[in-house]
């Protein structure tokens, strides 16, 4: 558990399947997770049967953001996660639009680089974010993100290509 000063990051448990069939079949979040089909309350039971594995071995992590009074608001991920290289990207939703915009995200976003940093010895931390994603932007750009690319026309959706940006944290200590 990695404890802030408004949430909590967590190992995913057996009592989130319901919250995690919600995000995950939430449509409004599939463009941002390239998500193209539900996903099945059984098949998600399994993911959760496995969420424990070594972050080494799958090369993820997803941790529940909870706030200090138990209220679970969202995930953050650590994905594509190359140890070789030090690097891994990272990607985060806060599923109740009434618990956005009061810092959890960026609390987060602050909580995960340490541990990428400090723990997993990371020398940087990336994120690939649609360019009409302006809220994301300015929270990763916040937490020190620099853009350092375009993906023009990369993801396609609502019948339109749109472009997808890609930013970089890098630990000057590593």
């Amino acid at each position: 558990m990695i404890k802030g000063k408004k949430i909590t990051l967590r190992a995913l448990e057996p009592e989130d399947l319901d919250f995690l069939f919600q995000i995950e079949n939430n449509v409004d979040l599939w463009e941002v997770s390239h998500t193209q089909t539900p996903y099945s309350k059984y098949t998600l039971k399994k993911y959760l049967e496995n969420a424990h594995r070594d972050i080494y071995e799958v090369k993820q992590l997803r941790l529940v953001i909870e706030t200090l009074n138990n209220k679970t608001i969202g995930l953050i991920d650590v994905y594509d996660f190359d140890p070789k290289n030090k690097r891994a990207g990272i990607g985060i939703v806060i599923s109740d639009k009434q618990e956005r915009q009061k810092g959890y995200a960026a609390e987060a976003l602050n909580l995960l680089c340490n541990y990428a940093f400090s723990h997993l010895q990371l020398h940087q931390v990336f994120a690939a974010i649609g360019l009409e994603n302006t809220s994301s932007i300015k929270l990763f750009e916040r937490e020190g993100f620099v853009k350092t690319g375009t993906k023009k026309d990369w993801n396609f959706y609502n019948n339109r290509f749109y472009d997808e940006l890609f930013y970089q944290k890098i630990n000057s200590e590593h």
